[in-house]
């Protein structure tokens, strides 16, 4: 993982910071076994206690009592993969760290009753839940001789976490405030919910009485979902369901078709931060004119649903964001319908038989209808994601299943 150190926090940005781990934990889980130099362990950070963030835990969930629910809070801080203590001080990840079993034992216990008061340090990452039983969690060396963090890869069979129940959410704590978002981009799980205190008093994350139970409806009732199902543990993301065999690798392809067909005859106009573009494909490209002039390959349906490839998004601030809307409006299957992007309007969102469907059905669950189903959801503000600049408390909430 590397650190995410810009104020204005991007889940693209986490997404592509973390893949790497993922990866790497699905290698390992697979039997791979890097070599771990003897001095791969650094030097000791200094503890962290004043000034950190109070971060309350409420365990809602009506199913597990708190001795069954353990945390964990990794990440990054500077160059360095870090882990937080019950203390709230942050340690530097070591591979010494790993016990008998292989894994290492960062788990952060719940109090036996009520709420868990920890205090949150300057740093980027993950706050890991994982219920009824513990995560496996391998410190290695990553490609650098560096230590680093294997993630857990929910939606990787024979990853070691594969049969615990656990989910997580993002954030990055630094000088400039807290920037925090719950998530089921990679696959949904745990209801959870986040409250942020500072500024202004604001929520994220929650999820209408009964709705963990109507998305696993859904995606079972729903025409080449079904396999996303996991049993009662979780529903996994339909783009790591392409590369587990659990979704079609084709799915998107007619739609993406019809859009490059469409646009061959008329414009897109698409609006961004930097300026008006429009484009139309031409020699297999969309390709668009304004403040500059960027250029996407036919996108696959693995590239629709990761968000990457043909349609990856630099942080240039010209071609990332013309990338983003693309993304968007092809995951809510907008294009055909709305020359003009982005739609801003849920209404017209997912209306089309091809869809992403996961993504309609978590979002039709939230209270607020905002939810990160895919990694360009921040299009138009309805992923699930808070900010603030003066923040006093954080709240993680386990919801009712």
């Amino acid at each position: 993982m590397v650190p995410l150190d810009s104020p204005v926090f991007s889940r693209r940005r986490a997404l592509t910071s973390l893949a790497g781990t993922a990866v790497a934990g699905a290698a390992l889980a697979a039997g791979a076994r890097p070599a771990l130099a003897a001095d791969a362990d650094g030097p000791a950070l200094p503890e962290e206690r004043a000034g950190g963030l109070p971060l309350v835990i409420h365990n809602n969930s009506g199913e597990f009592a708190n001795r069954n629910v353990h945390l964990y809070i990794v990440g990054s801080r500077g160059d360095r993969q870090v882990r937080v203590t019950r203390r709230g001080t942050v340690e530097p990840v070591k591979v010494s760290d790993n016990k008998d079993n292989g894994f290492t034992d960062y788990a952060i216990p719940l109090d036996a009753r009520g709420t868990t008061r920890i205090r949150l340090p300057h740093m980027s990452g993950r706050i890991y839940v994982s219920l009824g039983g513990r995560l496996k969690l391998k410190a290695v060396q990553d490609g650098a001789g560096r230590p680093a963090l294997q993630h857990p890869a929910g939606w990787v069979k024979n990853d070691p976490n594969f049969p615990v129940l656990h989910d997580f959410v993002e954030f990055t704590h630094n000088e400039s405030g807290m920037f925090c978002n719950t998530t089921m981009v990679d696959m949904f799980s745990v209801p959870l919910m986040i409250r942020l205190s500072g500024n202004r008093d604001q929520t994220t994350g929650t999820m209408r009485q009964g709705g963990r139970a109507r998305i696993f409806r859904a995606m079972e009732n729903t025409p080449g979902f079904g396999k996303l199902v996991v049993g009662e543990r979780r529903v996994i993301a339909p783009s790591h369901g392409l590369d587990a065999g659990r979704f079609g690798k084709h799915y998107f392809d007619p739609y993406i078709d019809k859009v490059w067909q469409a646009y061959r005859q008329q414009p897109l106009h698409v609006r961004t931060v930097a300026g008006a573009f429009t484009g139309r494909v031409d020699n297999g490209k969309l390709t668009f004119h304004g403040p500059a002039t960027v250029s996407f390959a036919k996108p696959s349906t693995r590239d629709v649903l990761f968000c990457d490839g043909a349609l990856a998004a630099p942080n240039d601030g010209v071609t990332g964001p013309v990338a983003a809307i693309l993304g968007a409006g092809f995951n809510r299957s907008t294009l055909l319908s709305h020359p003009k992007q982005p739609t801003t309007r849920a209404a017209t969102f997912y209306k089309p038989e091809i869809t992403n469907h996961y993504a309609r059905a978590i979002h039709a669950q939230m209270g607020n209808g905002k939810a990160y189903g895919f990694a360009f959801d921040d299009v138009a503000e309805w992923a699930s994601y808070i900010q603030d600049t003066q923040p006093q408390a954080m709240h993680l909430t386990l919801t009712p299943f």
